[in-house]
């Protein structure tokens, strides 16, 4: 046995969440290591040791901040400067988004796949600047097109579905429907030959902790993250990296104390840098448990190694789901990731609401979607072989 997987088994051990269950919901929240909680409540103690608001306590918040802001960038490729702590990916989305420089008749394209806050974020911000929506259709293509041929199947209909009037492209990086990697560096180089050069919003709320981001989270405009999916960190707390040309261009939206270079002056000017993005208070004690769960994370193995050990397990299920009378995968293929999407279907089989439930009742669970209507189940590396076969059983004795 190897030193990654010894850490991952102990990983496993640590985490509270898994204890009598069987996990496949880590798209939706990652559960958090006994240790990561424990860091919290000590980050916590200090502070109040130290007084929340002393002369004494605003080195270690300060040390807090930079420390999880120099991993975040690491792990996006980019310099610190580029980095904006957020709540989560809504916010790491809309806070840039509404402090771009829009003019009336711009089209925001976006792609068939992306999660309704996002869009529901896009055609509100097109309501008010006068704005057109498009449609850029990966779904279809990631369902239907092999890993090899779909990044020029993007490609192509990014390239039918581009205007002169687009002026921003909205695509997530792994999509948390279909579980289809998006080539975004190769889309962000598209763009650049565009007369607009249209920005990049990216939505990697599947790709953070799952996989390697480095080149796609630099080359794309806005790549807004969260902390407490793949990551296995608290909820409340992500991050969003943004590009060089997009810290020249954008204004704050919310605005508040940490937009500007001086706390102190509403007369200030803002920051130069992503933290312009920041807007007040929010919980110190957050960025220690996320801190705690990258290490151990990384512990594990590198990015490359973990998806490996993600990809083996996901491609387990994926398998047996094909044994399964009845059972479509989304994809024709074993997932690029760590999401699973499938279908049941003939006569009486239960609707994915229904399905979900019942195998909760054997302690599985997993996730229905809306769109496309289907079941979804996630796999990380703290997954095993052993949960896999209960769940393939439970799919069985529910068909």
């Amino acid at each position: 046995i190897t030193r990654p997987q010894m850490v991952q088994q102990d990983l496993r051990t640590q985490l509270p969440a898994l204890a009598n269950k069987t996990y496949f919901n880590y798209g939706g929240q990652g559960p958090l290591p006994e240790p990561s909680l424990e860091a919290i409540i000590a980050s916590w103690r200090t502070i109040q040791a130290l007084g929340p608001f002393t002369s004494a306590v605003w080195p270690f918040v300060e040390a807090q901040v930079a420390a999880v802001r120099s991993r975040l960038a690491a792990a996006c490729g980019v310099g610190p400067h580029r980095i904006a702590l957020t709540e989560n990916v809504t916010s790491g989305c809309v806070l840039p988004l509404w402090g771009l420089q829009w003019q009336a008749g711009d089209e925001l394209l976006i792609s068939d796949c992306e999660h309704p806050g996002v869009v529901a974020a896009c055609q509100e911000l097109a309501r008010r600047e006068g704005l057109s929506l498009a449609v850029l259709p990966v779904q279809a293509i990631s369902a239907q097109t092999g890993a090899h041929q779909l990044e020029a199947a993007v490609l192509t209909n990014l390239e039918q579905a581009l205007t002169p009037r687009t002026r921003m492209v909205v695509l997530s990086h792994l999509l948390w429907n279909t579980g289809a990697v998006m080539p975004i560096a190769q889309v962000a180089e598209r763009l650049q030959g565009h007369g607009r050069q249209p920005w990049l919003l990216v939505d990697a709320a599947q790709s953070m902790g799952s996989m390697p981001v480095a080149e796609a989270a630099a080359a794309a405009d806005i790549y807004a993250f969260t902390g407490h999916k793949w990551l296995c960190g608290p909820e409340g707390l992500g991050g969003v990296a943004l590009s060089e040309r997009l810290l020249e261009q954008a204004q704050p939206t919310l605005i508040g104390w940490r937009s500007l270079r001086h706390e102190g002056s509403a007369g200030s000017s803002w920051h130069g840098d992503a933290r312009r993005f920041e807007v007040a208070t929010s919980c110190v004690p957050l960025l220690a448990g996320l801190a705690s769960s990258m290490d151990q994370l990384d512990d594990a193995g590198s990015a490359e190694m973990r998806l490996t050990q993600i990809r083996e397990r996901s491609g387990q299920v994926w398998q047996g789901l094909q044994q399964i009378c009845g059972c479509e995968t989304l994809l024709q293929e074993p997932p690029p990731a760590g999401l699973v999407s499938f279908r049941l279907t003939g006569s009486g089989v239960p609707s994915p609401e229904a399905l979900v439930a019942q195998l909760g009742e054997q302690a599985i669970w997993l996730r229905s979607l809306d769109d496309p209507h289907c079941l979804r189940a996630c796999t990380h590396i703290t997954t095993t072989a052993a949960e896999v076969d209960l769940l393939l059983a439970g799919l069985r004795s529910l068909t």
